[in-house]
């Protein structure tokens, strides 16, 4: 990692905010969690909103993971992959399609996916690389899942490429 760990020593943090985040990991903190707390009001913020998009989205954990991990394996977020394969493995997703990832480009044609599987990864795809996504994919998007679908899958997509932004840009898990 590119800085130290962050320490109560160095930089003490209101307590509360350091519980709010154990809490949420399940009581320990994780490496990203020691690069946040260099900053309380990332910390704080990060916490609530990266906890809302994980935890309280109605869109499906296994299409919403799958996207997450696109977005991972596009940046070289490898500390975001081995953290978020787990949860798409719980949510019903396929071990088998593990190798494939490392070409999403390949993989997204995989016959082990489903067609929502299919097109969650195209739409993040599309986000991650060029940002703008044409207009046939959102289309096809908001088809399948609906408005409120389309928003948190998009927000989904948006939260997790700000996250490896943050995790390469600062090396932490390297």
């Amino acid at each position: 990692m590119r800085i130290p760990p962050w320490n109560p020593e160095d930089a003490p943090r209101d307590p509360a905010v350091v519980e709010a985040v154990m809490k949420r990991r399940g009581g320990k903190l994780m490496a990203l969690d020691r690069a946040l707390l260099w900053s309380e009001p990332l910390a704080r913020g990060w916490n609530a909103y990266l906890g809302e998009v994980r935890q309280n989205f109605a869109f499906d954990p296994r299409l919403k993971e799958i996207a997450i991990c696109t977005v991972a394996k596009i940046t070289g977020a490898h500390y975001e992959f081995s953290h978020h394969w787990p949860h798409y493995l719980k949510a019903g997703g396929t071990a088998a399609l593990l190798a494939a990832m490392d070409d999403v480009d390949q993989a997204v044609s995989s016959t082990l996916l489903s067609e929502d599987e299919r097109l969650c990864m195209r739409y993040a795809i599309a986000m991650t690389r060029s940002v703008k996504v044409p207009d046939e994919l959102f289309a096809q998007v908001k088809e399948r899942f609906g408005i409120t679908g389309a928003v948190e899958l998009t927000a989904s997509i948006a939260a997790y490429n700000m996250v490896a932004r943050f995790l390469v840009a600062l090396q932490v898990g390297d």
